[in-house]
């Protein structure tokens, strides 16, 4: 997932709106930018300079976050450390690998700094097609000794590499891994509106990788899911017949709450909070969610497995504030829930911060859980 810089578009949009029309409007606009499939890559961050170990980037809050990321431009993808030196107006980290980008390349930061598939980490892997209602989707097939899957969702906007950052851990315990892609991904089937539709439709995709998994002889299967992939897990456990077959959970900076989502999202994009529920009403119209259905924690899901939940307090893209909830709810509501909450941590950035550390909360709470 590439963490983008700049949240939003529309500064000051909110300042003198003169009609319901208007407001209308920009709520039509606001749910077109939820619901669009198309990809637009965005390179906010500027390199200084590079060498002898170190890259140089303009100082900004996202160039200074802690940790290992990815660092991608056109057509590079490099491994940056932790920062270094802060000189003013610039961040200084080490380059521990990938190629070394020229001064003043436009770039991004990247939580995965792996490319292209599992061959990047050395692990062997098929590509196969998991059958769903809509034709075949694309997936990586990881293979292992065990007789555990882990079916790893993507978050939106997302895709297969999210979860290279931990396939290693999840080969290590022996687990074979299924990397899924849904509608509207590259490669796969687009929706027949060609629209995301939130969690709404995509988890039928995920049933269907599950059904794929013990067909092929899985006894637990364990559902990973990052930001709106939780909420695709979300809706599956709730509506699917397949619920009952998945042991346990992972859930990273997972959208728990959609409605808590988009008033944090008009927030990034300086517009009035009254906007939101206008695009909610305008969204739900045009593509039939209800967004009652994705408050897990008013409405928890009808199978609730074993869950390890993992939020970065600084989350801009997801609040944190609902997985707290869900956390404190969790012995009320007969779900066993493992919080661990990551200071000063972006979205999806748990890993970025201390890999070593979130590896081991993966593989400890695996290892409890699974018979």
């Amino acid at each position: 997932m590439v963490l983008l810089a700049r949240v939003g578009t529309g500064v000051g949009i909110g300042a003198g709106l003169g009609g319901v029309g208007l407001g209308v409007g920009i709520g039509w606009f606001y749910s077109s930018v939820l619901l669009d499939t198309r990809r637009r890559p965005v390179y906010p961050e500027r390199v200084l300079a590079a060498g002898n170990g170190t890259v140089t980037l303009d100082a900004t809050r996202l160039a200074a976050l802690p940790g290992t990321w990815g660092l991608r431009w056109t057509d590079g993808l490099a491994v940056m450390g932790p920062v270094v030196a802060t000189p003013r107006g610039e961040v200084v980290r080490t380059l521990v690998g990938g190629p070394t980008p020229r001064p003043g390349t436009a770039a991004v930061l990247d939580t995965v700094p792996y490319d292209p598939d599992p061959s990047a980490l050395g692990l062997d892997f098929l590509d196969v097609g998991v059958d769903t209602p809509l034709g075949p989707c694309p997936a990586w097939l990881v293979p292992a000794s065990g007789d555990t899957w882990v079916i790893l969702v993507h978050g939106r906007g997302g895709a297969r590499r999210e979860a290279l950052r931990v396939l290693p851990a999840v080969h290590e315990l022996g687990h074979t891994a299924l990397v899924v892609t849904y509608r509207n991904d590259d490669g796969a089937p687009p929706s027949p509106d060609g629209r995301y539709h939130l969690g709404d439709t995509e988890w039928v995709d995920v049933e269907a990788a599950v059904r794929y998994a013990l067909d092929a002889g899985a006894r637990q299967v364990v559902l990973y899911g990052w930001s709106m992939g939780a909420a695709i897990i979300g809706a599956l456990l709730e509506r699917s017949e397949l619920a009952t077959a998945v042991t346990a959970m992972v859930w990273d900076a997972p959208l728990l709450d959609w409605r808590a989502t988009l008033r944090q999202q008009a927030r990034n994009r300086r517009l009035p909070l009254w906007l939101t529920p206008v695009a909610t009403s305008i969204t739900s119209r045009r593509i039939g969610i209800e967004f009652d259905r994705f408050d897990l924690v008013r409405r928890p899901p009808a199978v609730r497995p074993p869950t390890l939940l993992v939020h970065g307090t600084i989350d801009t893209a997801v609040p944190v504030g609902p997985s707290r909830d869900l956390a404190a709810a969790a012995p009320a509501l007969g779900w066993q829930i493992r919080f661990i909450e990551m200071p000063d941590v972006e979205h999806t950035g748990a890993w970025n911060a201390d890999p070593a550390a979130y590896e081991g909360a993966v593989r400890t709470f695996l290892t409890e859980v699974l018979r």
